[in-house]
């Protein structure tokens, strides 16, 4: 049975026209589609998309050349839109790992900055008594060395 007597009995009769295109094309699909997309479950899927829209555009369907020719044509736009959505959503990953990369870390950085600073504040506090005036004065108010030599005078 040629392709053209195929299609017309799968226009008129159906799932019988069917079952033979299927058993005669998958393998050779499946390979084709494997060979380009080097994933054996999108190929599976590439290739029952197009057994699914041959099914359901069986009576319009108007072969000219065969089947060969309508499935070849078939499998490179099924992986052309495969490839372009693998594309966006490749980029979409990307985007979305830059993103979560560049996180406002200003809320970890103020409690790092706080736990410093109160264990500054507690080294600080353990200095004896005169070096604390010291440090306190130069670093809290700014003193200078000759501000601080008056500034101990009257202690």
């Amino acid at each position: 049975m040629t392709d053209i007597e195929l299609a017309d009995l799968l226009r008129t009769s159906g799932e019988a026209a069917f079952r033979l295109i299927y058993e005669r094309h998958w393998d050779k699909l499946y390979v084709i589609a494997r060979k380009r997309l080097n994933d054996d479950t999108e190929a599976e899927e590439v290739v029952q998309d197009i057994f699914c829209n041959l099914w359901r555009k069986r009576e319009r369907l108007v072969l000219v050349k065969g089947f060969d020719n309508y499935f070849s044509i078939a499998v490179k736009f099924e992986v052309i839109n495969r490839l372009a959505k693998r594309a966006v959503a490749d980029s979409y990953q990307k985007e979305a790992a830059k993103a979560l990369s560049e996180i406002d870390d200003s809320t970890i950085e103020l409690l790092d900055y706080l736990e410093l600073q109160r264990q500054f504040d507690l080294t600080v506090s353990q200095l004896p008594e005169k070096c604390r005036i010291v440090f306190k004065l130069r670093h809290d108010q700014g003193y200078s060395h000759l501000q601080i030599a008056e500034e101990l005078i009257f202690l």
